[in-house]
């Protein structure tokens, strides 16, 4: 489960990088099938899931979307939230170019996909810790 939701999360802040950003999304990949793909997997570690664990699951899939598209999208210099970036500084006197906001938000971008990836490493462990000891609920 959590190689594909890190492998999603790699791919969506990659195509947001390359400003494909309408590529995957909420609407056409992760409610028809990230979500479902990751509930699979996520029963094969804890097999009984109740109703509260698929929407937990559900909205590590939606977080995972948002995360990879937002922090990735701020590397692309030709994106409206870099231009508008730009225009702020030199609204008041600061002069920067779109590559120099991308390159600032590369760092930022690298640490989501770190800290979000432990987020979902994190949740399975949580989910196999509640499977070996046999129990539905943490």
């Amino acid at each position: 489960m959590a190689r594909l939701l890190i492998g999603y999360l790699l791919l969506r802040q990659l195509l947001a990088t390359m400003g494909l950003t309408g590529v995957a999304g909420a609407a056409q990949t992760v409610r028809p099938l990230l979500a479902p793909m990751g509930e699979a997997a996520a029963q094969k570690i804890l097999p009984d899931l109740d109703q509260d664990d698929r929407e937990e699951l559900r909205a590590v899939a939606a977080a995972t979307d948002n995360i990879g598209r937002f922090f990735g999208e701020d590397v692309f210099i030709a994106l409206g939230a870099v231009l508008l970036i730009q225009g702020f500084y030199t609204q008041h006197g600061i002069e920067l170019s779109p590559l120099a906001i991308a390159l600032w938000a590369l760092p930022t971008a690298v640490a989501a996909f770190i800290i979000q990836s432990v987020r979902i490493w994190l949740y399975q462990r949580r989910l196999q810790r509640r499977a070996a000891a046999g129990r539905g609920h943490a």
